[in-house]
């Protein structure tokens, strides 16, 4: 496993594909306010000839289940064009839930050379074959590990991180023996994995692991075998931030409050999470907040709903397209290869970068629950 430093911290990357199955559920966000008509990227028609703007594909569901997300991502898009006054890209949206290979085969034939997209990772090789036999390049919204290749880059939030963030930094605390709540099937195996990972890269011990299937007591039943066990001084539960209430009252039940307990992602934007006595102290980590209360605000000017949280992808996306767009001269291939730029880039949610592999590496905050609030303890590092 590959540390990188930024300043004095570390931040371990391992695998994990996306939240419950290889991102087939979409990130959760702020429902929208109703049917409003929104200016959105270049329709797919025929399009006219450039010689000065870069083509540049948007794929993404704009009908059926996941219509609105795709809209929100759509929106943001055009967000970042409007915000940076840009000119010389062409954003053109093609439609993924009427099929995702006939979108790629359109997008392709109109001239178009970066995909931004898709959203599901169900989609990916769909996707990436038309566009690999092309060599136009895929961003992919998604957070499906097992996708990433030297020019499929994954730019989705990967769980795993923020469980080696967090527990990096437990172990400068002074944690040592960890165990672990998980639930059953892919994403708790996966998680354990990280788990296990960042352990052995930051020191300590993962001394015992409990499983659940989700449900309404399965997962106080798995803290009650794991408070049995003992053996352990830090606890992470691998679940969002309800069930982990229930599994996080049980290990406290005794007001024994030396146990430290973990979270995740998941419990970023949870009201839960501060509602729970039994979290207060508890630490995860996410991406940093500071830029997206100002671009829900300036979302919701324009288009008169909340974004979907995963629209400031969309945004950042543009603003990484327009970074590499300083080097690239419109008709040519899109210079893939600087987007493993080892200083990275910073977008809405932070610092990010691409391993080799195509894999997304992020900045991560780490916070704490206290009472009534999440507070930061540790800042996100500004930059690699």
């Amino acid at each position: 496993m590959k540390r990188w430093t930024f300043d004095r911290r570390a931040m371990v990357t391992v695998g994990l594909a996306a939240l419950l199955g290889a991102c087939s559920v979409i990130p959760k966000g702020a429902e929208r306010a109703g049917p409003v008509d929104t200016p959105t990227p270049e329709p797919t028609q025929s399009l006219p000839s450039d010689e000065t703007r870069h083509r540049i594909a948007l794929l993404v569901p704009m009908s059926g289940r996941n219509g609105a997300v795709g809209q929100s991502i759509a929106n943001a898009t055009t967000m970042a064009l409007l915000d940076t006054n840009a000119d010389n890209l062409r954003i053109t949206t093609y439609d993924t839930a009427k099929g995702p290979e006939a979108a790629t085969r359109q997008a392709i034939a109109e001239g178009n050379k970066l995909i931004l997209g898709p959203l599901l990772g169900s989609n990916i090789a769909s996707v990436t074959a038309p566009a690999r036999a092309a060599d136009v390049p895929v961003i992919s919204f998604s957070n499906d590990t097992g996708a990433a290749g030297p020019d499929v880059f994954i730019m989705g939030h990967v769980p795993e991180q923020s469980i080696a963030r967090t527990i990096q930094y437990a172990r400068t605390q002074g944690s040592q023996n960890f165990a672990m709540i998980a639930p059953d099937g892919e994403y708790g195996a996966r998680a354990e994995q990280a788990a296990r990972s960042a352990v052995a890269a930051y020191g300590g011990n993962l001394v015992w692991t409990e499983r659940f299937a989700r449900g309404n007591t399965s997962i106080v039943s798995a803290a009650e075998r794991l408070k049995a066990h003992g053996g352990f001084d830090t606890v992470l539960i691998a679940d969002g931030a309800r069930l982990a209430a229930q599994a996080a009252r049980v290990l406290k039940s005794d007001g024994n409050g030396a146990t430290q307990l973990l979270g995740t992602e998941l419990w970023s934007g949870e009201g839960s999470v501060t509602r729970a006595s039994a979290l207060r102290g508890a630490w995860f980590s996410a991406v940093s907040d500071n830029r997206y209360k100002r671009f829900v605000d300036s979302y919701e000017a324009r288009f008169g709903s909340q974004p979907y949280r995963i629209a400031t992808l969309g945004y950042d996306a543009v603003l990484l397209t327009l970074r590499v767009a300083r080097d690239w001269r419109v008709g040519r291939d899109f210079p893939d290869g600087a987007l493993r730029n080892e200083d990275g880039f910073l977008g809405l949610d932070g610092a990010f970068r691409f391993h080799r592999n195509g894999l997304v590496e992020r900045a991560f905050e780490v916070r704490e629950v206290r009472d009534g609030s999440v507070v930061v303890i540790e800042n996100a590092p500004a930059r690699f």
